[in-house]
């Protein structure tokens, strides 16, 4: 089985920034789609990113150009970089990979924006 594990988050104030990883291990190939999702107390999951194995990346508009999507192959770790964040940024954020074997979820990583 393929072990996702995210690290990062924390709490932060409005208009801070921080930077999650997720690092993928036990696959013997790399992923064709790596995606981050969040969510809020009593709110569904949402998409927030994803790139794919060409390097193509995908925004929800929410992010407002503030977030930045990458990954390292060589590594089989996906970043997301988040700046000028806000209250509404607040959840619970986990990463997603697609194998050749499979769709894995990591254990999700707690992002708090406040004052």
């Amino acid at each position: 089985q393929v072990r996702l594990v995210e690290s990062g988050g924390g709490l932060v104030q409005p208009g801070g920034s921080l930077r999650l990883s997720c690092a993928a291990s036990g696959s013997t190939n790399s992923p064709s789609l790596m995606s981050w999702y969040r969510q809020a107390p009593e709110k569904q999951r949402e998409l927030v990113a994803s790139i794919t194995a060409a390097g193509d990346r995908n925004y929800a508009f929410s992010t407002k150009g503030r977030f930045t999507i990458s990954r390292d192959d060589a590594k089989n770790t996906m970043y997301l970089q988040m700046n000028s964040l806000e209250p509404e940024d607040t959840a619970v954020y986990y990463c997603r990979a697609i194998f050749l074997r499979g769709a894995y979820w990591g254990q999700g990583t707690q992002v708090t924006v406040s004052l």
